[in-house]
């Protein structure tokens, strides 16, 4: 959805009335955040009223007590709670097995662990779990716990259209369960149909106004649509009302990309410093910084910040963008390296149903055989992933591949849908000029570098490069 010309205009948006701001940029985030959201749905299950646990004890003090409350909120419980909520409800299923509720608790810590640890190895754990739940007690006879929490695992794993239907599994068995709504938002998003996810959106602000869970899915839609000011005012308010140091580490990283998209990585760094100040060692706050760093021409301390963040949590995506920040200052063996890690990763998750289909696409694109990017990404388009990423991503591989008048649809869909983005308009740009649409490519290319003049290490320079080889326009603006 673009921004109307002119001054402000009221409306309306997942029940809350706000203001929309003409000529708004942001960039889209990379994937879904998933802090925190893998813990959604146990809340009734694991603390009750009154603070009794399901299966009618009250919680062991310490750590358990500290996941079982972050559970309750919403909001993300740490590595080491998590651990020792492991061990209890292992412990406790050793002797009841029959404990459906449990199971589908164990079930939920372990796919939080494989997110927060980066350890796609804890997903199966968690499937067997939630299916053995599930086996107890079916979703059709009420078991709408284990129902959510099959679809945050499948979230996850990046199957946002199983996300769904688990989701909706949920909604129908508990129609004012607020924790269905949440994963509604996140698996719309993930598959592009932001109609849909701002209905989820409005139910889900219904049922909890003021908590940060459902602002921050505000944040992700605002910015999805481009309205910055607005998923920025929303981000601080997340900030404010985070309940847990895991909770306002998100926020605060959050808030700090959204600056990043805006070209401001000064201010980004303070957010993400703010960030592992709450959380020490979070990977997603790490990995912005070495983004921010970069930025600044600090380049030996972005590397080894894009280290700390690959330590923490081993995500492919982290070594890919170490990878090019290697190939753009010359060190080509270790830029090789990265991508490496990057490819082993993302074939080791795929190995426990993890969809990296996305990231292994763009190394194709960039760095290997397009026209095998081009494959995955169809096939990730016709599964109904949709979004403005593989959007973006599949009209970039087919540009790659030399097919670039079957780019351009693609490279349209991607910047048209609101998200104001730096890379998709520099890869938008490109395709443009590759057409010999001189106009048109010079003004995605300026974009590019106004909405984010530091967005790639890689892409920037050549946005530059590639503006001056257009040369200054002549005559008559050409016809978009």
């Amino acid at each position: 959805m673009g921004a109307p010309a002119g001054p402000v205009a009221a409306r309306t948006v997942g029940g809350m009335r706000t203001e929309r701001v003409s000529q708004v940029v942001l960039l889209a985030w990379a994937g879904v955040v998933l802090v925190g959201a893998l813990a959604l749905f146990a809340a009734e299950v694991l603390v009750g009223p009154g603070g009794v646990r399901g299966d009618g004890a009250r919680p062991a003090p310490g750590a358990v007590a500290r996941a079982g409350a972050s559970v309750e909120a919403g909001a993300g419980a740490s590595v080491p709670d998590l651990e020792a909520l492991i061990g209890d409800r292992e412990a406790w299923l050793r002797r009841y097995p029959g404990d459906d509720a449990s199971w589908a608790v164990l079930g939920a810590a372990y796919a939080e662990r494989g997110v927060r640890a980066g350890d796609p190895a804890a997903y199966p754990r968690a499937e067997r779990a939630l299916r053995r739940s599930l086996a107890i007690r079916p979703a059709a006879r009420g078991n709408a716990d284990a129902a959510v929490g099959m679809g945050v695992l499948a979230q996850a794993r990046g199957d946002f259209a199983a996300a769904r239907r688990w989701a909706e599994e949920a909604r129908r068995r508990q129609p004012r369960a607020w924790r269905a709504e949440a994963l509604l938002v996140d698996a719309y998003r993930g598959l592009g149909d932001d109609a849909a996810a701002g209905k989820a959106l409005e139910r889900l602000r219904k049922l909890r106004p003021a908590d940060a869970a459902a602002l921050s899915r505000a944040v992700g839609l605002y910015r999805d649509r481009g309205w910055r000011e607005d998923a920025e005012a929303l981000a601080h308010d997340a900030v404010a009302r985070a309940r847990t140091p895991v909770e306002r580490a998100a926020c605060l990283a959050r808030l700090g990309d959204l600056l990043w998209e805006r070209g401001l990585p000064r201010e980004a760094l303070a957010r993400y410093a703010a960030a592992l100040r709450a959380v020490p060692g979070d990977a997603p706050s790490l990995a912005g910084r070495a983004r921010a760093l970069a930025a600044l021409g600090r380049t030996d301390e972005a590397v080894g910040a894009y280290g700390a963040a690959w330590a923490a949590r081993p995500l492919p995506e982290y070594a890919l963008e170490a990878g090019d920040l290697y190939a753009a200052l010359g060190r080509d063996a270790e830029a090789r390296e990265r991508y490496e890690a990057a490819l082993e990763r993302a074939a080791e998750a795929a190995g426990h149903g993890v969809d990296r289909s996305l990231v292994r696409a763009r190394y194709e694109a960039e760095h290997g055989e397009p026209d095998r990017a081009v494959a995955r990404l169809r096939a990730r388009w016709r599964l109904g992933h949709r979004s403005a990423d593989v959007a973006d991503a599949l009209g970039w591989a087919l540009l790659r591949a030399g097919r670039a008048r079957e780019a351009l649809p693609y490279a349209r869909a991607a910047t048209d849908r609101g998200v104001r983005s730096a890379l998709f308009a520099y890869h938008r740009g490109e395709v443009e000029r590759a057409l010999g649409r001189t106009g048109p490519a010079r003004r995605q290319l300026e974009e590019a570098l106004r909405i984010n003049p530091y967005f790639s290490p890689l892409h920037a320079p050549g946005a530059r490069r590639a503006l001056a080889a257009l040369g200054e326009p002549s005559g008559p603006p050409p016809e978009r």
